[in-house]
Order: C-alpha cells, then sequence, then structure tokens
C-alpha cells in the first residue's frame, strides 16, 4: 500500500522530534539520523518495535509526554510475562471515542440505539473504549461488562437492548441461552459488535441464526488505543482501518519486507496522533492482508482482511507445523458440526498426540462418521493423523471473555 501525501507529513513531523520526547525511541533509533527520513521507502528502513521492547520499558519506559500530562494508563492481561503499560493523554482518550464513534456510525448504529457493553473493564482496553464511542455518539449506554448471564439477559430484555458488542465466546454463550430459554422474540437486538479473537463462518453463522441480528468484526489492540481502529461494513468483505489515525503496512514476518498488496502477512501498524505512547512500526503479529481495490460501501478507507492467525501461534507436532485458524476451517466444513472444538496436544508413550473435540448434533450412533471425515480433512491439510472425539452441544466449556480452545501440555 503505498503512504498518502497526509501520512507522510504526519511521520515527518513525528520522527523531527521523536528522540527529544521519548527517552524510548532515542534508545531505540540510537545512530538514526531521522531528519532524513522523508519518503515512504526511507520509512521502511527503520527498525520494527516488537512487544519485547514494550516489556522491557515497563512500567512508564513508553511515556513520550511529561507525567503530569498522562491521564489514563491501559495494559495487556500480562498473562504471557512483563504486561505492557500504555500511557493516554487527553488527547489520545478524546481520539480514541472518535473513532470508535465512526465505527459504530459505520456499522449503521445510531444515537436511537441501545449498547449493551460485555467486553471487560479496568486495565483492559475494551468495555471503556466501546462506552466512549458509544457516549459520543450519543446512544444509550449499558455498561455490563462480563458475566452474570442471567442478569444480561434481564437488562437485554428490559431496557430493549439493539446493539450487543461482546467477543465471539461470549456472543455464544449468550445466544445459547436466548435460543435455550426461547426468549427471542422478547429482545429487540439488531446489531453486533464483535472483537478481541478471530471467529469463524460457522460461529459467525450461528450466533446469527440464534439472534437475528447483523454481525461486525471490530479491531485493535492494546498497544494501539484498543479496540476500534477499524470495523468492517455491511457488506463485510474486509475490515476499514482509519488510516487517518495509523499508518499501516503488511510485511513478510521472516524478512520483513513489505509484500504486494493481496499478499498475507503479518499487520505493522504505525500511530500517527498518539502523544501518550506513539509506536512506530509496531509488529502486531496479526496476519492478514490489504484488499485492493474500493469497497461497494463507497467508503474512502482502505481494507485489511479479517485476521486469519498470528504468526506466534504456529504449534509443532511431529515435524509439521499448523497453526489453530487451520482447525477452525476443517471444523467448519464438517456438516453436523458446531463452531465448538477443542485440540489437546499431549506426549504419550514417547510420542506426540493431538485429540480434537468437537460437538455435534448428530445422534452417538452416527458420529463415527463425522469423525472419519475430520481425519482425513485434517491429514490432508496439516499432514498429522488426529484422535477424533465427537461430543453433544453443550460438552465442551463455554467462556464469558476469550475461549482458550488449544492446549499443549507437552511441556
Amino acid at each position: 500500500m503505498k503512504m498518502n501525501e497526509y501520512q507522510r507529513e504526519i511521520i515527518v513531523r513525528l520522527l523531527r522530534d521523536i528522540k527529544e520526547r521519548s527517552p524510548f525511541y532515542a534508545r531505540k533509533f540510537e545512530g538514526i539520523d531521522l531528519s532524513s527520513i522523508d519518503s515512504q521507502e526511507a520509512f521502511e528502513s527503520l527498525p520494527f518495535t516488537d512487544k519485547s521492547d514494550l516489556r522491557d520499558a515497563y512500567p512508564m519506559g513508553l511515556a513520550a509526554v511529561p507525567e503530569k500530562e498522562i491521564v489514563r494508563i491501559h495494559s495487556s492481561s500480562g498473562t504471557t510475562g512483563t504486561p505492557v503499560i500504555i500511557p493516554y493523554t487527553k488527547r489520545d482518550v478524546e481520539d480514541w471515542a472518535v473513532i470508535f464513534e465512526r465505527c459504530y456510525r459505520m456499522a449503521g448504529i445510531t444515537e436511537e440505539d441501545r449498547i449493551q457493553i460485555t467486553p471487560g473493564y479496568g486495565l483492559w482496553t475494551a468495555g471503556i473504549g466501546f462506552q466512549a464511542g458509544c457516549e459520543r455518539l450519543g446512544a444509550m449506554a449499558i455498561p455490563m461488562g462480563p458475566g452474570n448471564t442471567e442478569k444480561q439477559l434481564r437488562m437485554m430484555e428490559d431496557l430493549r437492548t439493539t446493539v450487543l458488542t461482546a467477543t465471539s465466546s461470549y456472543a455464544l454463550l449468550l445466544a445459547e441461552e436466548i435460543k435455550r430459554r426461547g426468549i427471542r422474540d422478547r429482545l429487540c437486538l439488531r446489531k453486533g459488535i464483535i472483537g478481541s479473537e478471530r471467529w469463524g463462518e460457522k460461529m459467525r453463522d450461528e450466533i446469527a441464526s440464534y439472534l437475528g441480528v447483523e454481525f461486525y468484526d471490530i479491531y485493535g489492540l492494546t498497544e494501539i488505543y484498543g479496540p476500534g481502529i477499524g470495523i468492517s461494513c455491511d457488506y463485510r468483505n474486509g475490515i476499514h482501518m482509519w488510516d487517518d489515525y495509523i499508518y499501516f503496512e503488511i510485511i513478510d514476518p521472516k524478512t520483513g519486507r513489505n509484500v504486494p498488496d493481496g499478499e498475507i502477512g503479518e499487520l505493522v501498524i504505525t500511530t500517527l496522533r498518539k502523544e501518550g505512547a506513539p509506536l512506530i512500526r509496531y509488529r502486531t503479529h496479526d496476519l492478514t492482508r490489504i484488499i485492493p481495490g474500493e469497497c461497494p460501501c463507497g467508503s474512502r478507507f482502505p481494507r485489511i482482511d479479517i485476521i486469519v492467525g498470528r504468526t506466534d501461534d504456529m504449534i509443532k507436532v511431529r515435524g509439521c507445523n499448523m497453526f489453530p485458524a487451520q482447525f477452525d476451517e476443517v471444523v467448519s466444513s464438517i456438516d453436523g458440526a458446531t463452531c465448538e472444538y477443542q485440540v489437546m496436544i499431549d506426549h504419550l508413550m514417547g510420542k506426540d498426540e493431538i485429540t480434537v473435540y468437537f460437538e455435534t448434533s448428530v445422534p452417538e450412533d452416527g458420529r463415527d462418521v463425522l469423525e472419519q471425515e475430520l481425519v482425513e480433512k485434517i491429514k490432508s491439510k496439516m499432514g498429522v493423523t488426529v484422535i477424533p472425539k465427537a461430543v453433544s452441544e453443550g460438552y465442551l466449556p463455554r467462556s464469558e471473555k476469550k475461549t482458550n480452545r488449544f492446549f499443549d501440555n507437552r511441556y
């Protein structure tokens, strides 16, 4: 993708004084003459920023403004190591609300809507972002947070919620409970904004059919504001990215070079307006592609495809490299299987074994056909033989946040 003139001017201005404002980037770009960076080609020669850099800056080393200008901090979960602390200035918080309102409007949500917000609040960036955008839009915010499904459904019915915001895992849990209780006709839901984790077409179809709503994929990450830097439109053929707030590239994860539009690679983001913790060439590790051409919706904002996986999601079993998204694709292709599955990797009797549990409504005496189909498709796609376990609907655990479907028990 070509850097436009607005982006080039903003990036040149950003680089002009970033060393003076940020000790983090003074070290990062030591020995580099940033005043010579005046083109896309020159910019692409700069080193990447990675999550390990951000962890090394813990707790407040990313700050590029005096502490008196920091009005809020958010943080990654820290489940895989030292957490990442992201400071926000007043303008950063306002900008996030602006782009989040833009997401709602792209999804056809108006000030007449009532938006039930189920993502978590606190250090995580989700819930508070959904709420700020909702209030800026002028819609009614119902700030539930995750959990307490009984109360969620009561509020949904009594307050006549029209928009549900959630992770795909919790949206499925709510949808299944609504179906089980037979209360869909008592609800006013019409839209769903889903983010935070990858979800396949089968899960999307199941949730939509249970709830009777239109769904939109929202994208973001803690390091870059949070959710709200892009969203799908009514045509659901990619995620429109707000390129007046971020500049993004797609690179080959191995070489670090930019790939042609349309090719899958790793998403790299540079913030154009962030004051508290600007990020330059930040490797997200999310795998996607730039969708070339114009969208039928008429929006001028460029699109990336939905996230297909992560570079750090790769699993190696018996010499074969595989990604979680591949299992999702296989399960989704099997008629009779639902979207719920779980993969267990164990080391037994001197060798690795993969067991794939998947839910189905097919009676037990007919499940062997589905299991054989799963084995054959995974063998064809990934080159490994798995142990299939077809189980009844509701057998696998549900989550009010994100669902962990992969358990590597070898270590």
